[in-house]
């Protein structure tokens, strides 16, 4: 079912007044990302006519932009995702550990974001291996599948990463080497030695002239206003933590399935648009039992929403170790064998978008919704010819 309101909603009845009193610092991302989520099942992109073959009922599908930040075209990307790592999960247990970054580091990454996103992705990793890898703590390699989120509840900006890391790992002697019942790694250590190697990247990369600063934070671009800047972090405890390990395969799945491809908010947690308002649902984790409704005016909900648009190409789910994508499928047969488990069974998914989309998400696209009959397509609509605005939507 439709939610009453959608993002797409805000952005039509209110995008154009934005990009008009925001022309000079909107980029081009941003601005792609809002035309395509205002496009998105609209007449603009082009769809077909289908009609049922018993009752003869007509309806009109409109394409989706498959824009990676559009609240409504995320279901089947994440379907197949999951489905292709159902056949990567080994029967051990998992942990979700979380890696976050203080509020200074997130003004920098907000200003930075290929930059300091990646300085996140390879400093939690480069950590985890680290300290997996000494035989104080587990002595061999694991594995690690990495997901960034940089939003809170209230769309802040908060850049952290949720990591699915599996309870054991490959020892330099070929064995599998299994965490100790419950307990992944000293969450005090993780912290300390991420915060040690994430600041020396970030220092590596304003020596390399990588970073650039404008505003409140422009005096940075000197070294010593950097190093001061940077020194109050160096004694403060970086948020690390490590939650219950998984009961299941099944439980990581059904983890990652809401985490992996989600947007900075949700089509179902908008509550209303009045008056140049948006109101919408978010959870406070000190009170959550108690449901709480933001109100924010439309410029400033389209702002908190565009500053989590991704830099272009940027890969905010990755794999490391035994799970990076250059040897997974050898590291985990030979895993696999240590455990004395079979190999999944891998079935192609289906060539034809409804029958995948049936396959994976459980939901037939083809059924008449009068009479149960076959919908069958009948015409194409071609999308509307593109404006010579470089503007345009597209679907990276």
């Amino acid at each position: 079912m439709k939610p009453a309101l959608e993002v797409a909603d805000i952005f039509r009845h209110h995008g154009t007044a934005y990009r008009t009193d925001h022309a000079a610092t909107l980029s081009n991302g941003q601005r792609r990302v809002m035309a395509a989520i205002e496009a998105c099942r609209t007449p603009a992109l082009g769809g077909h006519v289908e009609q049922c073959t018993d009752c003869g009922e007509t309806r009109i599908a409109y394409n989706s932009c498959r824009n990676r930040h559009c609240p409504k075209c995320q279901g089947l990307a994440r379907a197949q995702w999951l489905a292709a790592r159902q056949a990567e999960l080994l029967p051990v247990s998992y942990f979700h550990v979380v890696f976050t970054v203080p509020a200074p580091i997130a003004a920098i990454a907000l200003q930075n974001k290929a930059v300091v996103y990646d300085m996140l992705f390879k400093a939690a990793a480069e950590t985890v291996r680290i300290i997996a890898a000494d035989p104080k703590h587990l002595g061999a390699e694991t594995g690690m599948i990495a997901v960034m989120h940089t939003w809170g509840q209230t769309l802040v900006h908060h850049p952290h990463l949720h990591c699915i890391v599996p309870g054991g790992g490959l020892a330099p002697d070929g064995r599998w080497v299994a965490c100790k019942p419950g307990f992944f790694l000293s969450v005090r250590v993780l912290s300390r030695l991420y915060r040690r190697l994430f600041l020396e990247r970030l220092e590596a990369a304003l020596g390399a002239g990588a970073l650039n600063f404008f505003g409140n934070l422009a005096p940075l671009a000197a070294s010593a206003a950097f190093a001061a800047y940077l020194q109050p972090l160096r004694q403060t405890e970086w948020v690390v933590f490590a939650k219950r390990p998984f009961g299941g395969p099944q439980q990581v799945l059904d983890y990652l399935g809401r985490y992996t491809h989600r947007v900075a908010i949700a089509n179902s947690r908008l509550v209303g648009l009045e008056d140049g308002h948006v109101r919408f649902r978010w959870k406070d984790y000190r009170q959550p039992d108690k449901p709480k409704v933001m109100t924010l005016d439309t410029g400033e909900f389209t702002r908190r929403f565009l500053q989590h648009v991704l830099p272009d190409g940027f890969r905010r789910i990755r794999h490391f170790g035994f799970l990076a994508n250059t040897h997974r499928t050898t590291k985990l047969a030979i895993i696999r064998t240590l455990l004395d488990v079979p190999a999944p069974a891998t079935d192609d998914p289906p060539a034809d978008y409804r029958a995948r989309y049936a396959a994976l998400i459980g939901q037939s696209l083809d059924i008449c919704p009068c009479c149960g009959g076959q919908m069958v397509e009948i015409a194409t609509l071609f999308r509307a010819p593109r404006p010579s605005s470089p503007m345009w939507c597209d679907s990276s």
